[in-house]
Formats: C-alpha cells, structure tokens, sequence
C-alpha cells in the first residue's frame, strides 16, 4: 500500500510562479540577495524552515485559551510542564526566538573574552552571538561530515578525539561550554548518535565543563536515532528524547522548527544557577520571565507543538519528504550531502560549480541561479556565512560550500519538490556558464542576511 501523509489540507495559500523576466527584475533589485525578495515574488520558498511550516488544528485550539497574563499566565505553566516531560529540566524561560535564548545565554556562559565555546558544527546565529559575546566559536565535527558522497548514519557527531586533544592543550578553564547541536544544521542537517552524546557529556563533566544543547531540531534527531542506532528501533521518539537531554544540563531552542509554531524560543535547565545567571538578561532584552517576549497564545502553540514534532507518523512524512526531495536531485545528478538530512537537502555547490572559488560563493551564486530558473529559494551554508575573523576581518575557511533547500513542515506537497528538481536540473544542464558573484555591499555581522551582491565578469572554463 503507497504513503500518504498524515494529515489533510484544511486551508491554501495561493502562491504563484512569476516569468522569468519578472524573476530577473526582482533579484536585480534586490541586490542578488535572495532574503531581500519579497516572499509574493517566490513559487517554492525554501530560504528555511524556520517559522514557515504549518500549524495543527490543535495548536489553533490552544492559542484561545492563552493566558495573556504578564506575569504567571497559566500559558507558561503549561509550557514549563510540556517542556519538564520532554526533557526532564524544569527552569524554563520562553523567549521570542532562537537568538533571543542564545543573546541571553552566551554573556553569562562565556565569562571572559577570548573563551572558547566547542561544538559539533556551530550555525550562524549561534556562532555570532558567541563572538559578540567575546568568546571563540570552535567546531569539532567528525571528518565524515566533510565528505559528502560517502554514507555516515551519524554525521553530525562531534570528534571526541579532537575535543579531549583541545580541551587539554587549551585548557578545560578557559573552555566556557561545549554545545552539542541537534539535528547539526551547518553538517547538512545532519544527526546525531546516543553514544556520541554520551561520550561527549562524559567528556564535559571529566573536566567540568557545561554541555549544553542547541536543541532546534530535536525531534528530527530523535527519529534518525530511532531508525538508524542499534537499540532504539522499538523506542518512542520521547522515549529517545528524554534520554538525549538526560546526558546535558540545558538546553537553547528555536522553536520555530520542532516545536512547529511561526515564533518562539526556549532556555531551559537542570538547575537553578544556570537558570538564574541567564535570567538577568531575560528581563531587558526579551520580556518578563514567564513570557519572554511572547504571548499566552504562543506559548500555547508551542506546548503543543513540542509534543506533536514527536508523533512517528509526522516524522515519518516530514523526513520522507525532505527524502524524496534528496533522491530526486540525486537522480539527476545533483551532487549533495549524502545521507540527506531531517529538515533540508543541501546541495554541494563546490561540487556542482568546481570552476567558482569559494572567495566567489558558490553557494549563493547556485541559489540565484535556482530562483531564476524557477522561482525557488535557497539559501547559502558556506563562506558567505561563515564570515571573517572579528579580529583580523580575514576572510574564514569553510569547510563546506553549501546550498540548502530548507522544506517548511507540512506546508508543500511532492509535486512542489518536483519542481524544485526540474529548477536545480535546468541550471545543472548550463552549470559551466554559471558566474561567481562578489560584494557590492558588506555589513559586518550576519553579513549574509542583508549584503548586496554583483556577478563577477567572466566565468571560469573547466
């Protein structure tokens, strides 16, 4: 009998695909920078799944009973309970997003400057409130990650041979927190093992050092785990979830993607003196501590959310299609990070266009292409998102030359992947014309979000 997914279509949103002179105008005007497009503009907007998926009818119910107390709403206690079960931490603070939690966390974890904060593969936001915060962003991800043709169930796993190596060379003092992120976006969404969690916590608390989680896509994680580690295929995906947190004293979230809600973030701990040392940047930079920037309905949405992401029949749709989309590209020849992750396929662009250097972003240069030839949006995972050194302002290596086609959840159907395929296979066919891009316009931090870019002049011959 054929898969079908778990749910039915109560309500559209009508989206369609402008010309491609219209396509050409737009991205022109907006500086050949893909987050300047109006989203009207876009046919199959895969730029994240951050805040872009679905909500349940459940989660609609529970926003009309939000509490919009401002201190002490019933809504928060329902959110600390989902939370606690999940988790097993009781401190909890809502935030209005990911990068609330982590502007509230780092300055209290990373006690003076020059700090180093370790992890498997740090993402963007987290890597620059860790700089903004004085310390030292350093990931540890294993070598398989880097070699995107070659199957690794667990390619997120952090080396621990290179972090016991690190923390003894530099000094386990002068190592703020280690931050295990799950799923590792920056890998290709890639997960990560029970035993490599486990040893890694072991490593922490040997030289007593905070292990924490970046915890945006946990649920994803926990489905990987369940089907691909030895011992877990009988176990419920919250099973697997109590027992991952179970090995870590905290943990920051972006709601936005396991929790299924179009906004909200979470910190929550173990204990309270790690809870209390971020509570005093919660109170000026997001809200009070039972709201965080937040209202009583969204705190609702979320409750809910954290629970629903854990359904094996959801996680079997959600990571089947983000499947399908994979093997489809793959079909076509498309190269791209192999096994395909949870929440995105990413296409290695370095692979796709060996004649654009990484100083000329293929990764970005790809994405235009792909919104050109049909309306799709993706976004780079590369150097243009790594940066430069805050302190020499040089250019950081990558080590992968990334785009990635982030599906919202349970928000497109099949025949929409068909379509991003059929955009990426239509720029493969021309990829030798393909130009690199540079620089018009270069913001400091984040640069990625909002510089502007210009084609260089000629491409390369292979």
């Amino acid at each position: 009998m054929r898969y079908a997914e778990p749910y039915k279509i109560k309500m559209v949103e009508p989206i369609r695909l402008i010309s491609r002179p219209e396509r050409e105008a737009r991205i022109r005007e907006a500086g050949y920078n893909l987050f300047a497009l109006r989203s009207r503009d876009v046919f199959v907007d895969l730029l994240t799944d951050s805040g872009t998926g679905a909500m349940s009818e459940e989660q609609w119910a529970a926003m009309m009973r939000g509490d919009e107390a401002y201190a002490g709403s019933d809504s928060f206690y329902r959110l600390q309970e989902a939370v606690e079960s999940i988790t097993g931490y009781h401190w909890v603070i809502p935030t209005h997003q990911g990068r609330g939690a982590e502007q509230c966390l780092m300055p209290q974890l990373i006690a003076r400057k020059g700090m180093y904060v370790l992890g498997n593969m740090h993402f963007d936001t987290t890597r620059a409130h860790i700089q903004l915060a004085g310390g030292r962003p350093v990931d540890l991800v294993i070598d398989e990650a880097m070699e995107t043709e070659t199957y690794h169930p667990f390619k997120g796993n952090i080396n621990l041979e290179k972090l016991r190596a690190f923390i003894l060379e530099h000094g386990a003092q002068n190592v703020a927190a280690i931050i295990m992120t799950v799923t590792c976006n920056s890998a290709g969404g890639q997960p990560v093992s029970m035993a490599n969690i486990k040893a890694a916590s072991a490593i922490a608390r040997e030289f007593h050092i905070p292990f924490l989680f970046d915890t945006a896509r946990y649920a994803e994680n926990c489905y990987f785990v369940k089907q691909r580690e030895q011992g877990y295929a009988d176990k419920e995906p919250i099973d697997i979830a109590r027992e991952l947190f179970s090995y870590g004293e905290g943990l920051m979230m972006s709601a936005k993607k396991d929790a299924l809600v179009n906004i909200g973030g979470l910190l929550a701990f173990r204990d309270e003196e790690m809870y209390t040392k971020a509570a005093g940047l919660v109170v000026p930079f997001e809200g009070f501590l039972t709201y965080g920037g937040l209202a009583g309905r969204d705190l609702e949405a979320m409750a809910t959310g954290l629970m629903e992401a854990l359904d094996t029949d959801y996680l079997a749709s959600r990571i089947g299609q983000v499947a399908y989309l994979g093997e489809g590209l793959r079909q076509a020849g498309i190269p791209i990070q192999q096994p395909v992750g949870g929440h995105a396929v990413f296409v290695d662009a370095a692979k796709f266009l060996p004649h654009i250097p990484a100083e000329q972003f293929p990764g970005h240069a790809l994405a235009i292409e792909a919104y050109i030839a049909g309306g799709v949006r993706g976004v780079e995972v590369g150097s243009l998102m790594m940066g430069r050194d805050p302190e020499t302002g040089e250019q950081l290596p990558s080590d992968f030359e990334f785009l990635r086609l982030a599906v919202p959840r349970r928000t497109y159907t099949n025949n929409h992947m068909d379509v991003v395929v059929d955009a990426l296979a239509a720029v493969w066919q021309r990829r030798d014309s393909v130009r690199g891009v540079c620089f018009t316009q270069e913001p400091k931090i984040l640069r990625h979000f909002t510089a502007k870019f210009g084609w260089t002049d000629v491409p390369a011959v292979r």
